[in-house]
């Protein structure tokens, strides 16, 4: 996590100060927004000068995600008392991918799985921030062509599904997931591609549910 978080948030950096953004931008949106996806779409819309309210709009599509892997945590986050406010702001696809393929030390009381998840959550929100920060810094000192650095967050997605495939050993929800996405980029296009497949996989695994527990 900390070597795919300090490549993609070089990136975003560079990436913003490309845009013509202040450098300070960066950190302020990686604590303030914490979104890798919808910090990228940002640029391009502020650049643009797209409004706040569609802003708002637009990251309240892309990040509509965020609800199942809330209701997916349910069950390990119900006994969290002192950070749970934090634990649930904090969680972005890539930490998400990280707690539902790890767990707790055996043997850990429930406040000390809370304390785990902390951390884990903590540390990848500080990669996150740190390496938006520097990409920004200097961003403003190298001069380079910076197509394609967007495409370091798609290959973080990558790894996390390498990673959840070998913990989740049973191909259906990945072919339901795959056609899914076929489906949506053929009924609505890539623009709003996500939150179609994201529905269409919840609804076919929901058909499926008995053959797949």
């Amino acid at each position: 996590m900390f070597l795919g978080y300090l490549t993609i948030g070089l990136a975003f950096g560079l990436l913003l100060v490309k845009a013509d953004l202040p450098w300070w931008m960066a950190p302020l949106m990686s604590v303030v927004v914490y979104a890798g996806a919808a910090q990228f779409m940002a640029l391009g819309l502020l650049s643009a000068g797209t409004g706040y309210l569609e802003i708002a709009v637009l990251t309240l599509v892309l990040n509509a995600r965020h609800m199942v892997y809330g209701l997916s945590l349910l069950e390990r986050f119900k006994t969290a008392r002192r950070f749970k406010p934090y634990l649930i702001y904090a969680l972005t696809d890539e930490t998400y991918g990280l707690l539902t393929t790890m767990e707790a030390p055996a043997g850990s009381t429930e406040s000390q799985k809370e304390e785990f998840y902390l951390a884990v959550s903590a540390l990848d929100q500080s990669y996150w921030v740190g390496g938006t920060t520097l990409g920004a810094l200097l961003g403003g000192l190298i001069h380079f062509d910076t197509r394609g650095l967007d495409f370091a967050l798609t290959s973080l997605f990558v790894v996390l599904l390498v990673e959840q495939i070998h913990t989740v050993k049973r191909p259906a929800p990945y072919i339901i997931a795959g056609l899914a996405t076929v489906l949506a980029y053929l009924a609505v296009g890539p623009t709003n591609l996500l939150l179609v497949a994201i529905l269409l996989s919840i609804g076919g695994i929901l058909l499926l549910r008995r053959r797949l527990s």
